[in-house]
């Protein structure tokens, strides 16, 4: 009876994604604390902010909770501005930008003195500036390209940060050795008058994100999946199958990055085990889908026999059956397994402790079974909640609905739908009418164009 684990001589990626309160922001005021529907981005959405959330904004920003309740509103209300003097200015625009300890000013860069009137009806300060954002973003853009160059990796490396500051209209570039910042720069071939060198000793960190499904890396040993990300206290890390390591194996990610290590192990008997990571990881509450796509996690509700069932691994991917039997004992050759499920679903060596999860609710983790991918078999999961309350571990869930999820039933027909990510001045129809996007974004049920002129505006 094969467990899933990949040897060695076998062995050989989010969206997360961030959501930002927008707000209507009334024409004629940049920082407007008016209220708008409930439930949709604006500032009544600041009535929904967690305590947690403001007490965080005090300790950090050094703000009373009501300056905070504020500042969230604020912020709102001249993001939905800024998106439109952004469209009003066309090519002049250089970018915006809030100040203040409640963000109450905002401040709106163009090229052209003539827009200086139409910034200033919205309620906002106008900044003359030289270069456009356009111009130091193709500059920003040009420096990325050299540093992705052979002959500049290493120089690169010795500049590692660039961003476009609009606050003072230039491309900064952050070295630790100034001479490769200028380096870079003339490899880039763009105009020296747009960049400006900030030293610093900071050489950033790559961080990686732990998903259902992923491959990960033991001692060099051998190849697993990780089962679902979980978290104890502030310690991050995964679920997956016992067998794959003993407390203290030490793990590399899909990428061969160092991970972290085994903490606690049960096998046979069980097969549970949970690793801990290091802070070069963080824990999303996803699984590795379809096309590589995100399957949220919402919940461990366990699936009754006979239910649908998706599992997800390192070696084969994406796979589904039905839930055969619960409280299964299987006995491989290293002992006897009690407690698990047997599913109709495929697995492949290498695809051991990988995710089973029936709609978003987390199953439970790949144990072993037989057959293959190409024939067929039969394969058991250790039940996830057992695994979660024998190492005291918190799943790592969503709140709210993922990318993917439909819009309201009935709605009219157009382009626009609920969890396709928008750039600012990207175009859609929807009931027969053309709406052009006022702020980045990630399309949420409820959030259609007409609902949201903080996000859209009608053209």
């Amino acid at each position: 009876m094969p467990r899933f684990h990949r040897p060695a001589a076998s062995a050989c990626a989010a969206l997360v994604a961030v959501a930002a309160l927008a707000a209507a922001g009334l024409p004629g005021t940049a920082s407007a604390r008016t209220p708008d529907s409930p439930g949709l981005p604006g500032p009544a959405a600041v009535a929904d902010a967690s305590p947690a959330l403001l007490t965080a904004m005090g300790r950090d920003l050094g703000l009373t909770r009501a300056q905070a309740r504020d500042r969230l509103v604020d912020e709102a209300a001249a993001g939905a501005t800024a998106g439109r003097l952004r469209l009003a200015l066309g090519d002049a625009y250089a970018g915006a930008w809030v100040r203040g300890a409640e963000s109450a000013r905002l401040t709106v860069a163009t090229t052209d003195p003539a827009d200086i009137p139409a910034i200033e009806a919205h309620g906002a300060r106008a900044a003359v500036v030289t270069h456009t954002l356009a111009a130091l973003e193709a500059a920003s853009a040009a420096v990325d390209r050299a540093a992705s160059r052979t002959a500049a990796r290493t120089t690169a490396v010795d500049a590692p940060v660039r961003y476009v500051d609009v606050r003072t209209n230039t491309l900064v570039v952050q070295a630790v050795r100034p001479a490769a910042a200028h380096d870079l720069v003339v490899a880039a071939g763009i105009d020296r008058a747009l960049v400006r060198v900030e030293t610093s000793a900071d050489r950033p960190r790559p961080l990686y994100d732990i998903r259902g499904g992923d491959a990960y890396y033991m001692n060099g040993s051998g190849r697993c999946s990780v089962g679902f990300a979980v978290t104890k206290g502030t310690q991050q890390g995964f679920a997956t199958a016992g067998h794959c390591g003993r407390p203290g194996t030490t793990t590399s990610g899909y990428n061969q990055v160092a991970q972290g290590s085994f903490q606690a192990s049960t096998f046979p008997g069980r097969d549970t085990a949970w690793v801990a990571t290091n802070t070069n990881w963080t824990s999303t509450p996803y699984v590795k889908g379809q096309g590589a796509a995100n399957v949220q996690v919402t919940g461990s509700t366990q699936s009754p026999v006979g239910a649908s069932v998706c599992r997800s691994g390192s070696t084969t991917g994406w796979h589904c059956g039905v839930i055969q039997q619960h409280n299964t004992s299987v006995t491989y050759p290293e002992g006897t397994i009690s407690g698990v499920t047997r599913t109709t679903v495929c697995a492949e060596p290498g695809d051991s402790g990988g995710s089973y999860i029936s709609g978003s609710q987390a199953q439970g983790v790949t144990s072993g079974g037989s057959g293959n991918c190409s024939s067929g078999g039969t394969t058991f999961y250790q039940p996830v909640n057992p695994l979660l309350q024998a190492y005291a571990l918190t799943l790592k869930t969503t709140t709210g609905p993922g990318p993917g999820d439909p819009g309201e039933p009935g709605e009219p027909g157009g382009t626009w739908a609920a969890g396709t990510v928008y750039a600012a001045g990207a175009q859609v129809t929807y009931g027969g009418v053309t709406y052009r996007c006022l702020q980045a974004h990630q399309a949420q049920p409820g959030w259609q164009p007409p609902n949201v002129p903080a996000l859209w505006q009608q053209v």
